[in-house]
C-alpha cells in the first residue's frame, strides 16, 4: 500500500522551517530550496503543499498567529475564574512576546509585518490577526468595566487599539534593545492600571 503522507503535519513542519530561516536572515533569504533543506524534505514536497512562496509564507504567518493564540488560551485556562481584568493582562502580555523564550518568535512576527508593508496578501492576514486581537481586548475590556458593576464610561473598542498598538510597540523596542523585557513589563502594566484608574473615575464622575 501507498503511504500516507500527513499534509497537515508537513506544511507545518515546513512553517517551522520558514521561521527559523526568518529569525537567521530575514524573510528575504527564506527561499523554497532552503525550506526544503531545513525541513529535510524534498523541493517536490514543498512545491505539493504551496503553490509559490507567498503562499507558503502566509501560512507561516497563520501558524504563528495560532501558536501565539494557542498560548494565550492556554494560560487563561490555567485560571478560569480570574476576572475579564486579569486575563486581560495575561493575554496583552503573551502577544506582546517579551520573555526571553519568545525573542525569536517576534524577531520572525516583526520581520512579517515588515514584509507586509509591501505585500498586499501577507497585510491581509496580518489585519485579519490584528482585527481578531481587538475584538478580544474590547470584549475583554468591556467586561471588566461591566464586571465592576459600572456602566461602559470610556471606548472599548479605542481602549483595544491603543493596547494592541502598544503590545506591538514593545515588543519592538525590546528587540532593538532600548528596553529590557522587564522595563516593557513595567510600561505594559502601568498602562493597564492606569486604564483602570481612569475607569474608574470616570463612573464615579457619572455616579456624582
Amino acid at each position: 500500500m501507498p503511504r500516507q503522507v500527513d499534509h497537515v503535519g508537513r506544511r507545518r513542519l515546513i512553517a517551522e522551517a520558514v521561521c527559523h530561516l526568518a529569525d537567521e536572515r530575514g524573510l528575504e533569504g527564506v527561499t523554497l530550496r532552503d525550506v526544503a533543506a531545513r525541513a529535510q524534505v524534498s523541493m517536490g514536497a514543498v512545491q505539493r503543499c504551496f503553490r509559490t512562496k507567498e503562499e507558503m509564507l502566509v501560512f507561516a504567518l497563520g501558524y504563528i498567529g495560532e501558536r501565539i493564540m494557542e498560548r494565550v488560551q492556554a494560560r487563561l485556562v490555567r485560571s478560569p475564574a480570574q476576572s475579564a481584568g486579569t486575563a486581560l493582562g495575561h493575554a496583552v502580555t503573551e502577544i506582546s512576546l517579551l520573555r526571553e523564550e519568545h525573542r525569536a518568535e517576534a524577531r520572525v512576527w516583526l520581520a512579517f509585518v515588515a514584509q507586509a508593508a509591501v505585500s498586499e496578501v501577507l497585510a491581509r492576514t496580518l489585519k485579519a490577526n490584528y482585527a481578531a486581537l481587538q475584538e478580544a481586548f474590547t470584549r475583554l475590556i468591556a467586561e471588566a468595566g461591566e464586571g465592576a458593576g459600572r456602566a461602559v464610561p470610556l471606548d472599548p473598542q479605542r481602549e483595544a487599539r491603543t493596547l494592541l498598538a502598544l503590545a506591538d510597540g514593545l515588543t519592538a523596542h525590546v528587540l532593538i534593545g532600548h528596553l529590557t523585557s522587564q522595563e516593557a513589563y513595567d510600561v505594559l502594566h502601568a498602562h493597564l492600571a492606569g486604564l483602570w484608574e481612569r475607569w474608574s473615575q470616570a463612573g464615579h464622575s457619572d455616579r456624582s
